[in-house]
């Protein structure tokens, strides 16, 4: 992506995983657990990664519209190109991201920011998320939206829970 690319804007909008979109969430999500993998392999030890996604997580890309079917997944583009990919799950008590990605090329131009607003929007349940601790700029992001440490409910070592809490009315 070349730095003249700043120039336009980014929109987000909800995820057509039944049609056009389905094939660029499929690689947005795959490059996510690939870096994830590569990332835990470094950070957690263990043998090199060769960057495989584990078998548990194949559907996310071989039929997002299957595996997202219990969730909301928005894109950020510009030009028509997709740029990153939030999925959030909704429950009766909480919202919670599942997996937020932008395209290393498209960092800095605030794609993440938009799409964490688009997951936020709607505030009437608490929103929470997971993230593995030296992922500082991501809690960064996460913490300057509000979301701030939870008690854990993850039981994988180094993964920090947090969340946000939902608007009040007066």
């Amino acid at each position: 992506m070349d730095r003249k690319d700043n120039a336009y804007p980014i929109s987000v909008r909800r995820a057509d995983l039944e049609g056009p979109d389905s094939e660029g969430v499929s690689l947005l999500v795959e490059a996510y657990l690939r870096q994830t993998e590569r990332e835990k392999a470094a950070h957690l030890g263990g043998a090199p990664a060769d960057a495989s996604v584990p078998s548990r997580y194949r559907a996310e890309i071989d039929e997002p519209a299957r595996a997202y079917e219990d969730s909301v997944v928005y894109v950020a583009e510009s030009k028509g190109e997709l740029l990153g990919v939030v999925v959030v799950k909704t429950n009766t008590a909480t919202r919670e991201i599942k997996r937020l990605w932008v395209d290393p090329g498209a960092r800095g131009r605030r794609v993440g920011a938009a799409l964490i607003d688009e997951a936020i929007r709607s505030r009437d349940l608490p929103v929470r998320l997971t993230v593995w601790d030296w992922r500082a700029d991501a809690i960064h992001l996460y913490c300057a939206r509000g979301f701030v440490v939870a008690e854990s409910w993850e039981e994988r070592a180094r993964l920090v829970c947090m969340q946000l809490e939902p608007e009040r009315s007066l």
